[in-house]
């Protein structure tokens, strides 16, 4: 489908765009700005000059590592969008993080990330919250 992988964060209007469309929360323009620019690595997806797909890995850089923001447009989820951006987002992982390195994510779609070696952990005692 003409799918490109580009290495790089998307713009923080169209990372706003992706998540808020894939059924994730919103951000601020703020937010998301510095967010974007303090990612350790970022990809986005482009069809036909149109951002549809963004991931990132966060962290320290030595110790812990997360993966964030996978996301898809609804339009083109199911035709291996996802497993592209977590084929890169793992790969730069295997090539930057050191081992002993700690990744987790957090997964509104917890089966689709077994195959990339994640496996479920202990789901009560994880917490969040968000500053408002």
């Amino acid at each position: 489908m003409n799918y490109k992988l580009i290495k790089k964060a998307p713009p923080p209007k169209d990372y706003i765009h992706i998540r808020i469309s894939a059924g994730l929360s919103g951000r601020t323009v703020k937010a998301a700005t510095i967010g974007l620019n303090n990612s350790l690595y970022a990809v986005h997806v482009e069809h036909k000059d149109q951002i549809i797909g963004i991931g990132r890995v966060i962290g320290d850089g030595g110790c812990f590592f997360e993966i964030v923001d996978v996301a898809v447009l609804p339009n083109h989820q199911k035709k291996g969008i996802g497993k592209m951006i977590m084929n890169s987002l793992m790969e730069w992982l295997k090539k930057n993080a050191p081992k002993s390195s700690y990744v987790s994510l957090i997964a509104d779609q917890a089966s689709f990330y077994p195959q990339f070696g994640f496996k479920s952990c202990a789901p009560d005692e994880g917490m969040y919250q968000f500053i408002k």
